[in-house]
């Protein structure tokens, strides 16, 4: 069982900003003390570039680089850190793989298939590798609960297809998606699955094997750490059979005029100086949720998504999108308020302190698609309170009223 009271003695950010009811954890999340003791740790004591000295800061700051590649992946299931690549972000490790994958392997003619359901980071990067290449995408189309049907799938599939891109969670839905079952049908017809981790990561336990997934993209900050560390899982046969994304320092092993030789994988991809600090940032954050427990946050979080889906319930002329049930919603809740646009919603609550996102949260095809054109999000984490739900809900009651409808 989790003490709430303690958990948040372990984020700053609450004390610094009594009164504030921050929401918005799928956008960003908040970070614990060890977390930014880490960064601070690194800068104040350890700082030196690694890889590029052979003094006792440099080794240091080496080793604890690579450590943290090796929690990172044992974090998500795999016990090879050559197949981690740090990146800026999850958007990077997707670009990374339409570029360095989808150059060498997607050729004219070929098709790729795209949910509707994604994050821009990834469904833009394969529009314009269809571009580039002259490939066609298609797109996988989601049921009214957000769900996917693997029938659907199996129908969408041809000898053209080459790859799948798919995020494991809505960052509007907040469903999981079967990827198991997906990349299965994936292998069976010779295509790589892409999966969007940004949202899941963060939530539930994730293994890229038991998955089988080819690729698996994620962002550190929207786990605890701090903005600027993000992280390819890559299956070591492609990640070997792919170029580089970029050039530059420490992905090389020798250059010359006539001839380059790149680093193994992962460096090959890690183009000049790496951020180390936001790395073992990183391995800190996993090791407090290692500390908190999945079972413990995941409890949490359906306990406080189920008491604001109850609460929004009692409130007329809101709607959430997607599911009914809280437990596919993993703590992001995207509703429509009937006559009120989102952005006049998120300003109402700024005003008083309540911190949500309004507008098409990078996924505008899905909100094209469901006929929504944009909608506010309230997305919980594992420090939220019950009382933070009671104000916002008390709040959002109210905004019908405050925009001149009668009831």
């Amino acid at each position: 069982m989790m003490d709430i009271n303690e958990v948040r003695k372990d984020f700053p950010f609450f004390e610094a900003n009594p009164g504030m009811t921050y929401l918005d954890s799928s956008a960003t999340s908040q970070r614990p003390k060890c977390v930014i003791d880490a960064l601070d740790d690194f800068y104040l004591k350890h700082n030196a570039s690694p890889f590029r000295g052979l003094y006792e800061l440099s080794l240091s700051a080496t080793d604890a680089y690579e450590h943290a590649r090796s929690v990172v992946g044992q974090w998500i299931g795999t016990d090879d850190p050559g197949e981690i690549v740090f990146t800026r972000n999850a958007s990077e490790s997707l670009n990374l793989v339409a570029y360095a994958y989808g150059d060498s392997f997607i050729h004219e003619g070929d098709e790729i298939l795209v949910g509707i359901t994604e994050h821009h980071s990834n469904f833009l990067p394969w529009q314009h590798l269809a571009r580039r290449v002259g490939a066609k995408v298609r797109y996988y189309y989601c049921e009214a609960d957000g769900s996917y049907d693997l029938n659907k799938l199996e129908e969408l599939f041809t000898t053209r297809t080459k790859l799948l891109a798919i995020t494991h969670m809505s960052n509007i839905f907040g469903r999981e998606n079967d990827l198991a079952s997906m990349a299965k049908i994936c292998h069976s017809y010779g295509a790589v699955i892409v999966a969007d981790g940004a949202q899941s990561v963060p939530h539930i336990p994730v293994d890229v094997k038991a998955l089988d997934v080819d690729f698996l993209a994620f962002s550190g900050h929207k786990m605890l750490s701090p903005f600027g560390i993000g992280v390819l899982y890559g299956r070591r046969s492609l990640l070997e059979a792919m170029p580089p994304f970029l050039t530059g320092g420490e992905m090389i092993e020798t250059v010359s005029i006539e001839k380059t030789v790149y680093s193994p994988i992962p460096q090959k991809f890690e183009a000049g100086t790496v951020n180390t600090a936001g790395a073992i940032a990183l391995e800190a954050a996993i090791h407090y949720y290692e500390k908190l427990g999945f079972a413990n946050m995941h409890e949490r979080e359906l306990a406080l998504t189920r008491y604001l889906m109850d609460g929004m319930q009692n409130i007329p002329h809101v709607r959430v999108l997607g599911s009914e049930l809280p437990e596919e919603h993993n703590g992001i809740v995207a509703f429509d308020l009937e006559g009120v646009h989102p952005h006049d919603i998120s300003d109402i609550l700024a005003y008083q302190g309540i911190c949500v996102r309004a507008g098409h949260h990078c996924a505008q095809p899905l909100h094209t698609y469901i006929g929504v054109p944009s909608s506010t999000r309230a997305s919980l984490m594992f420090y939220n309170t019950e009382e933070e739900i009671d104000r916002f809900l008390t709040a959002l009651k109210e905004i019908r009223r405050m925009m001149g409808y009668a009831e």
